[in-house]
């Protein structure tokens, strides 16, 4: 790979590490191709990009990027792929869900809107993290509840106060 090659992928790797608030580095060493290529498949259909990229280049593109990504920096040795989302826990739950069948990918860290994830440790955290579409729904759901509530009790009060009227009108 020239000089010019190398600058244009970090160019690229810098550009996306900026547009994307959601970025997954794992390890996956030693799956064979047909491994990697079930492995491709699983995150195309979540939606993720997954990406083989060199170290170096990782790190010298999160150098350039206006993002703080703490101690993401460091982990990067070995074999790193880099996984871009949309959602949070996307990623993770393709990683748990493909380790059900193989001990690969390993998670090395996380960023996920500014937060810094490190380590495999880290996974089950990151799979119970809510997306923004789910948090929204809660929140939703949390103040309609009072509303409901109310209407019922109107409702099953009304006809108990229209059946005591009704009993001592006939009285």
């Amino acid at each position: 790979m020239t000089r010019e090659e190398k600058s244009r992928v970090i160019e690229d790797l810098t550009a996306q590490l900026t547009g994307s608030n959601v970025i997954y580095l794992a390890d996956i060493s030693g799956l064979d191709a047909e491994t990697t290529s079930n492995l491709r498949r699983a995150c195309f259909k979540a939606g993720i990009k997954l990406e083989v990229v060199k170290n170096t280049l990782i790190e010298k593109a999160m150098e350039s990027s206006e993002n703080n990504y703490g101690e993401l920096p460091s982990i990067l040795k070995g074999n790193t792929s880099i996984m871009f989302a949309e959602v949070g826990n996307a990623p993770a739950k393709v990683i748990k869900e493909f380790r059900k069948k193989s001990d690969k990918p390993l998670l090395k860290g996380a960023y996920i809107n500014e937060a810094v994830f490190i380590g495999d440790n880290q996974l089950d955290s990151l799979v119970a993290l809510k997306s923004k579409e789910e948090v929204i729904g809660d929140i939703i759901g949390l103040l309609q509840s009072p509303a409901k509530n109310v209407v019922s009790a109107l409702k099953s009060g009304g006809g108990k106060i229209a059946g005591i009227v009704k009993t001592l009108s006939e009285r």
